[in-house]
């Protein structure tokens, strides 16, 4: 795998977030592939299969674009031809064309993260280069809704106004373990939710 820092600081952040590394060469409908990072979702995204591809010091080949697409769009068929459901994304480290990257979108979904400084184990060196990050790859993160801080602002926050418009006689306890499962996708939602009603179903007690 690549040491490139910004490399490491996509994977850092991806598996802070809940994604798993994928050994790599990995094999699909009997072919290989290898890339310079490859993780897997878990949860509510275990769907989810991103690439990771250094374009800057890829030493898989990566910084030759002509390769990278032919093994994504063969990557993509060997998917298909498996029967798989993954979601397959792409993340350019470094720079791309934007030839290069409408010509990858037509497969996957492509996401581009510029550098941005980082430390050389991959920890950005300040807040600033962590929003950029998260910004960079915003779509692959779970949910998160800040709290809002005292005093600013009069306007409700989503979970403020979501309470406001259920009855005042729901369990709020359960509604607090759906909101904390909503955070970590649809899948655990409706895990949680069968729990409840299965609870229900069993005691003869109405939601």
């Amino acid at each position: 795998m690549s040491s490139s820092p910004l490399v490491m600081a996509l994977a850092k952040r991806l598996q802070a977030a809940g994604y798993e590394d994928v050994p790599t060469p990995f094999k699909v409908a009997s072919v290989n592939f290898e890339f310079t990072w490859v993780l897997r979702g878990r949860a509510g995204r275990a769907l989810d299969l991103v690439i990771v591809v250094d374009t800057m010091t890829g030493g898989v080949g990566e910084t030759d674009f002509a390769i990278v697409r032919r093994r994504i769009e063969a990557l993509s068929r060997a998917l298909d031809i498996s029967g798989s459901r993954f979601v397959l994304t792409v993340v350019l480290a470094g720079a791309a064309a934007s030839s290069e990257i409408e010509g990858l979108a037509e497969t996957c979904r492509v996401l581009l993260v510029e550098p941005i400084e980082v430390e050389l184990d991959g920890t950005p060196t300040n807040a600033r280069a962590a929003r950029q990050l998260d910004d960079r790859i915003r779509v692959l993160l779970p949910l998160e809704i800040p709290p809002r801080e005292g005093g600013q602002g009069g306007e409700q926050t989503a979970e403020e106004t979501l309470q406001r418009q259920l009855p005042a006689t729901l369990d709020q306890a359960f509604l607090k373990v759906l909101l904390d499962a909503s955070r970590e996708g649809e899948t655990v939602v409706e895990r949680e939710l069968g729990k409840f009603l299965d609870a229900h179903m069993k005691t003869g007690n109405s939601p």
